[in-house]
């Protein structure tokens, strides 16, 4: 009797034991995966080009660097010449533009791959004086404008004022946007003071009175004196808003997507960069941008719109 219980004493020992090994087993395995799982992301990028993207990239940035302590983020203007430029040469991991690869001499789309991230209405700006008196311009009108054959507000309604033209520079995708759909591509435009920034564009115009200039509508949040002037557009028969809502539907014209470039293999940081831009539609919205999958339609790189 006394054989049977220590035995049965040594087989339960055995048993505890085989247990706690196995429960230390599972709790290393599972601590083991914790540690995998929450492994945090490390690197540097370089987000450089469109200044019109800027605000929300610098936006999603900081906050991905603060749950992501190991990344580092650098978030550069230079207009979208420079970001395509800069992600085709190695320069930059991320090239912010508002226009596609192929309208920039000089980049082989092929080599970079494209993510779109928004998309974004263009409107053209003028000082409150002129907005006083001047409810809205045809696209005919705008033309003339910025071709310089009108240079004076009270040909098209307005003040009796000499017309400033504030453009944008060389390599602006803005400058793009504007000039393909705002202006009919080719218009020869004429002499102006050029700004390289959407925040500069919106400040001369608000201090420069008769003044006109166009930004995106990310740059229109905060900004005093200014209006954005609805547009009647070639074969439409009243002027149109320059809102979120038509540029959904495409009625508003001078539009364009976000664009954050990168190499064909970017890294594992630089991919969760874009996606959590892509994916903050909080910041994107407050900020005046459009989600992708908002629109009513898609528009190629030669302007085609279909609609869904």
């Amino acid at each position: 009797m006394k054989k049977k219980l220590v035995l049965s004493m040594v087989a339960g020992a055995a048993l505890l034991t085989l247990a706690a090994c196995s429960s230390n087993n599972a709790t290393s395995s599972s601590s083991s995966t914790k540690a995998s799982s929450s492994a945090s992301l490390s690197g540097k990028i370089v987000a450089g080009g469109s200044t019109a993207l800027q605000p929300l990239v610098t936006t999603v940035s900081q906050e991905f660097m603060t749950k992501n302590p190991n990344v580092s983020i650098d978030v550069q203007p230079g207009g979208s010449g420079a970001g395509l430029t800069g992600v085709a040469n190695g320069t930059f991991q991320i090239g912010n533009s508002d226009i596609f690869a192929e309208e920039k001499t000089g980049i082989d789309a092929s080599k970079i791959k494209d993510n779109q991230v928004a998309t974004v209405g263009v409107a053209p700006i003028v000082n409150q004086d002129v907005a006083d008196k001047v409810k809205s311009l045809t696209q005919q009108q705008l033309i003339d404008i910025f071709s310089g054959k009108t240079t004076n507000w009270s040909a098209v309604g307005g003040p009796s004022e000499a017309i400033t033209l504030i453009g944008r520079t060389t390599g602006s995708g803005t400058r793009v946007l504007f000039d393909n759909f705002g202006l009919n591509k080719g218009t020869e435009l004429a002499s102006e003071v050029t700004q390289d920034a959407t925040g500069a564009a919106a400040k001369a115009v608000s201090t420069t009175p008769g003044a006109i200039s166009y930004i995106a509508f990310s740059g229109l949040e905060g900004v005093t004196n200014i209006k954005a002037m609805p547009i009647t557009f070639e074969g439409g028969s009243k002027a149109v808003d320059p809102t979120n809502d038509n540029v959904i539907d495409n009625s508003w014209k001078i539009w364009g997507y976000e664009h954050m470039y990168t190499s064909t293999t970017p890294d594992e940081a630089t991919t969760a960069l874009i996606k959590a831009v892509k994916n903050d539609t909080k910041d994107l919205k407050a900020q005046g941008y459009i989600e992708i999958t908002a629109m009513k339609g898609s528009r190629t790189v030669d302007g085609t719109w279909t609609a869904k």
